[in-house]
């Protein structure tokens, strides 16, 4: 079945059931190919109300065109898969996009983006449940950890017990681990993420402690800006890591110093790819397609 974008809202309407058939029918892969590497587009912000790009405050919010960016993503040489949240990783499979791809589900959304409650970071996304349900082929999880903010034990509790669902179901999870504090009063109030080696180091340790089994656990850290800092910091754990690309400034410099960073961090032993969202689908210079090819040269 030919599906196109204009199409999905009628589907979904007429035809709920058809997410679950292009989920079976689905062709899979392993988690990592041949090339020992993985390079992952995420598009799970929008679930945290985190709908800004390319210096405009509202990209994420034009489904269709976010959607168009993913699949010309996924189309590229060296492309391995996609992290997403359910609507958006259907509406993939719905059109196609999945075949072949490693489809990786974000699980928690809850603590959406400048909320009172943003550190008591839920898991209102998917479930092992579904994961596994929808021959999905990994999960992924943010964990925020700021010493002075109760909520940061209800995310950990439940971090931890995420993790060994996801081993029951020998389903691989991407632990996010930050520590963070919060900034500003009232309105203006942010969380800040400490990307100190210090801060990283002890975020990894925290991280690859959780749960009753790390079999399945990959560690997926920010770069700090110093390399040497880096490897101090990903020398804590044996894990295998991949590298947040986040969010990189909207000049080509911000663009080259970013992937600069990147190339050096990708030597490092214990690091397997990238995992890379906005800076890539919304470019500061350029197309998606070139932004895509260059980091993947970069594995």
């Amino acid at each position: 079945m030919n599906v196109s974008i204009s199409d999905l809202t009628a589907i979904r309407a007429r035809h709920p059931e058809a997410i679950a058939d292009a989920a079976a029918r689905r062709a899979r892969r392993p988690l990592v190919g041949d090339g020992g590497r993985l390079m992952i587009v995420a598009a799970d912000h929008p679930a945290r109300g985190a709908l800004a790009a390319g210096g405009r405050p509202y990209a994420m919010a034009r489904r269709a065109d976010l959607l168009e960016r993913l699949c010309t993503a996924l189309s590229r040489p060296g492309v391995d898969g996609v992290l997403g949240t359910a609507d958006i990783l259907e509406d993939l499979l719905l059109l196609g996009a999945l075949d072949g791809k490693v489809a990786i589900g974000s699980m928690n959304r809850g603590g959406l983006a400048g909320a009172s409650f943003e550190l008591d970071d839920r898991f209102t996304g998917h479930r092992p449940e579904d994961l596994a349900r929808l021959r999905f082929d990994a999960g992924k999880l943010l964990l925020r950890i700021d010493y002075a903010d109760a909520g940061s034990l209800t995310t950990l509790e439940a971090t931890a017990q995420a993790i060994n669902a996801m081993a029951e179901r020998q389903l691989p999870v991407f632990v996010e681990p930050f520590i963070s504090r919060q900034v500003g009063d009232g309105a203006d109030r942010r969380v800040r993420n400490d990307l100190s080696v210090e801060a990283v180091t002890r975020s990894i340790a925290i991280a690859s402690g959780l749960g009753g089994t790390s079999a399945y656990t990959w560690l997926k850290l920010p770069v700090t800006d110093d390399a040497d800092d880096m490897a101090q910091a990903v020398e804590t754990s044996t894990l295998p890591t991949v590298l947040l690309g986040g969010d990189i400034g909207s000049s080509a410099a911000e663009q080259e110093a970013a992937y600069e960073k990147w190339r050096k961090a990708l030597q490092l032993p214990t690091v397997q790819g990238l995992v890379v969202g906005r800076s890539l689908l919304y470019p500061a210079t350029g197309s998606v397609e070139a932004a895509v090819d260059t980091a993947v040269g970069l594995l």
